[in-house]
């Protein structure tokens, strides 16, 4: 069983024991640990760090010469030795093809999030809903704009 699996099994051994649910994250991972279910591995604890490292640098910003709020660090994957690898850089001082890798990896990280949404939107509607349908707009034009806008006018959207 990968680790994946092994998270999600303790999830549903979580669940089994008669917990509360719906609950957060943090409630599960106590429960976890107190039962001895979760261990942390010297390579799980670099994984961890690793992953709280990505999230600070996923969290910096700095505000541009036109005063927009602008996050510094971005992350992009490459196939390095028939192995893919991801690389972190500055907005500030990263060229053009490290940036466009970037920007593109994250376009297509939120396009497979909006195909998941509608994968369980589209599951949702046909076997639990019984009521009218939920629907919801791909299209983020308008809701762009009207960012930009109330950013501008100094207002929150």
């Amino acid at each position: 069983m990968n680790y994946i699996k092994q998270l999600q099994a303790i999830v549903n051994q979580y669940r089994k024991s008669g917990q509360p649910w719906p609950t957060e994250k943090r409630t599960i991972a106590a429960w976890a640990v107190r039962t001895q279910k979760w261990t942390p591995h010297p390579s799980a604890l670099i994984g961890q760090c690793a992953d709280e490292l990505a999230k600070a640098m996923r969290e910096e910003y700095f505000t541009d010469p036109q005063g927009r709020r602008v996050r510094a660090k971005h992350a992009a994957k490459f196939f390095k030795e028939g192995k893919q690898t991801t690389l972190w850089g500055d907005i500030r001082t990263e060229g053009r093809p490290f940036m466009a890798v970037s920007f593109q990896n994250r376009r297509q990280a939120i396009l497979g999030d909006c195909h998941q949404l509608k994968t369980d939107l589209d599951s949702y509607n046909q076997n639990v809903n019984k009521e009218e349908p939920l629907q919801v707009i791909f299209d983020f034009t308008t809701d762009l704009t009207e960012m930009d806008w109330n950013k501008d006018e100094g207002s929150v959207a």
